[in-house]
């Protein structure tokens, strides 16, 4: 069975007659039928009844049509793809975003993109301090949204992207929490700062915001972190767009620690310049807007 065999065979269905079918493929009437009978000799199926003037299914020829309809289909599409591949368009676009970043914007982006160019296989992280500018120079990935700490500057192109805060908060029943006043370093090292573990493997540390000799609990991200600061067990510094909701019910109060100020940080699109980008990791660049 042949992917030609089935093109002949929905030729002879949705054109009617055998002659047709042959003007379609720009084949003689003669090669057309031979091709349908020996598609029928090899699966020992008929497939069309000759009885009439023109040729219609049988009943199994009707099952076996409905299936070769989808191959078909299957193959135009996998022919789609091919000529995108031909046309450089990539198998596969690596995102990597720090974890502090809001990510309805880049998900937009990359969720237009990617319905444009459907055949790119997208990969999509969130990575904790230098995690994802590990990965650009790992070159795992083929672009990020981070900070520029640690970042060199002569390798890379970096676009301002947006702004964050984080803000040092709390249960407003954990001790540093129940009064609105400036907390010294000193006060605040006997209560659990938690802090999210960093992902680069230690290549590109990016330790600001620790508490000197306090004690400390590391979880793996961020959503971890703000469930282990709303059950009232430590407290930490959150991105603001992720507390919105529970610093206007009180359920995370801000804290005023000395020296601890809330952290604004200036977020990049990053990539590398001696890298090459393709179609589709440029237009989500392109999208990628501040």
């Amino acid at each position: 069975m042949t992917y030609e065999q089935l093109l002949v065979l929905d030729a002879i269905v949705t054109t009617g007659t055998f002659r047709a079918a042959a003007e379609r493929l720009n084949k003689s009437q003669s090669a057309v039928s031979h091709m349908l009978k020996k598609l029928e000799l090899e699966i020992d199926v008929e497939l069309l009844s000759r009885d009439d003037y023109r040729p219609s299914l049988t009943p199994a020829g009707e099952v076996f049509y409905r299936q070769a309809t989808r191959v078909l289909r299957q193959m135009r599409d996998l022919g789609t793809t091919a000529k995108q591949l031909r046309a450089q368009q990539e198998a596969e676009v690596y995102v990597a975003v720090t974890a502090t970043s809001p990510l309805t914007g880049i998900l937009s982006a990359v969720g237009q993109v990617s319905a444009t160019f459907p055949a790119t296989h997208v990969r999509f992280s969130t990575d904790a301090m230098g995690g994802p500018l590990a990965r650009l120079l790992n070159d795992d990935a083929d672009m990020i949204i981070a900070t520029l700490d640690g970042v060199p500057a002569d390798q890379v192109e970096a676009v301002p992207f947006t702004n964050i805060t984080i803000r040092p908060v709390s249960h407003p029943n954990y001790e540093p929490g129940r009064e609105q006043k400036v907390k010294t370093i000193a006060e605040m090292q006997s209560h659990v700062q938690v802090v999210v573990a960093d992902n680069s493997g230690g290549a590109f540390p990016q330790s600001r915001g620790l508490l000197p000799g306090g004690l400390r609990w590391t979880v793996s991200d961020f959503a971890t972190k703000k469930e282990v600061l709303l059950a009232g067990f430590g407290w930490g510094g959150l991105p603001e767009h992720l507390i919105e909701r529970e610093l206007k019910s009180g359920q995370l109060v801000p804290l005023d620690v000395e020296g601890y100020p809330p952290m604004h940080s200036q977020l990049y699109k990053i990539r590398r310049r001696d890298r090459d980008i393709g179609i589709v990791a440029g237009a989500i660049w392109d999208r990628l807007s501040a």
